[in-house]
């Protein structure tokens, strides 16, 4: 039996992500892979080296849609990906997580007909002012196949009135976070480059519309950096979108390092070796606990419930961390594999 799978990438979380899947779907035998970027995310730095590094095969199709609003950004998306899938014709269209690529990629493939499979599914902030928010919950109900990181986002789309097709199967950014750290271990030389000793400095980053969209909350979560360099040298790889904000409103964290966006596995290695993790980042917050590293996310709410939970992420807003303990429903770096046989035995 063959399957063709057309998956839909766009931005820098979704290039990780979609990794270890491509990976299980090569492993697998059976399942053909069409990769299309949309180009939501053009720069070399943010997409090119995400491809090279993870070995993911090269897009079969490249949208180039990108430097747009929501809507027109979404709507040329929407136009485009219809002629890729009408003249792929694939049994599955495979979205990851919460970006105008994954919505558009719903859409276009339930317009068609043709069934969605969620990467990330179930996740909720809980505040309908983020587009992320409001994009995660129409690839739900779009969706036929809902593949959950969490107990938690099973709990969310069950509020909702999903049940059908929802897989708890951990999360695959636990899958290649666990492969990318054994391969930057002999690669990577970001600490020297930057003179950095491993748990004597914290990684930030700030890149999400909430907080770059507000001058007054910009100016907090550059002052509230300003506070915390006073503390531990901070570095801070910086999105193109926010070096464009510091450089029109003059604001910049004191004693802070900025550097330019960095590959996967040198970010890997950098968060790993560090000693906080301050961020708006959903993937990045993730990925601290995965390195066992304590975060500070600098939002009013996360989807990632379990994190502080367990002890190792808090809100910004939040005096202290929780008792520290591991989280178990990530799963056990498997994850792509089980996305891959369930696609197949759907197809059945």
């Amino acid at each position: 039996m063959s399957l063709t799978v057309l998956t839909v990438v766009g931005a820098r979380p979704q290039f990780i992500k979609a990794a270890p899947v491509s990976h299980a779907f090569a492993a697998h035998g059976g399942i053909r892979e069409i990769l299309v970027h949309t180009g939501q995310h053009f720069d070399a730095a943010m997409s090119d080296v995400f491809f090279e590094e993870l070995d993911i095969p090269p897009p079969a199709h490249n949208l180039e849609v990108n430097s747009l609003g929501h809507g027109a950004m979404t709507g040329r998306m929407l136009e485009k990906l219809e002629e890729v899938m009408i003249a792929e014709k694939p049994d599955w269209v495979l979205i990851y997580g919460d970006t105008n690529s994954t919505v558009a990629g719903a859409l276009a493939a339930a317009k068609l007909h043709i069934p969605v499979a969620h990467v990330e599914a179930g996740l909720r902030s809980f505040n309908r002012r983020m587009p992320e928010e409001i994009n995660r919950v129409m690839a739900d109900h779009i969706s036929t196949l809902l593949y959950c990181p969490t107990q938690t986002a099973v709990v969310n789309l069950k509020a909702e009135g999903i049940t059908k097709g929802v897989h708890h199967v951990g999360d695959v950014m636990y899958d290649v976070t666990l492969a990318a750290v054994e391969r930057a271990k002999g690669r990577s030389e970001i600490l020297n480059k930057h003179g950095l000793t491993p748990k004597t400095y914290a990684v930030a980053t700030i890149h999400r519309a909430e907080n770059t969209d507000d001058p007054e909350r910009f100016a907090r979560v550059i002052q509230w950096l300003s506070d915390r360099g006073r503390d531990v040298p901070i570095i801070m790889p910086v999105h193109p979108r926010t070096r464009k904000l510091m450089e029109k409103s003059g604001l910049n964290p004191a004693g802070v390092q900025l550097i330019e966006p960095l590959g996967y596995l040198d970010m890997a290695w950098l968060t790993h070796n560090a000693s906080g993790v301050f961020t708006d980042s959903g993937g990045l917050q993730k990925e601290a606990y995965f390195h066992r590293v304590p975060c500070v996310t600098l939002r009013d709410e996360t989807e990632w419930v379990e994190t502080v939970e367990a002890g190792w992420n808090r809100l910004w807003t939040d005096a202290d961390y929780k008792p520290r303990q591991e989280i178990s429903e990530y799963g056990i770096g498997k994850s792509s594999a089980k996305i891959a046989q369930s696609l197949v035995e759907a197809k059945k």
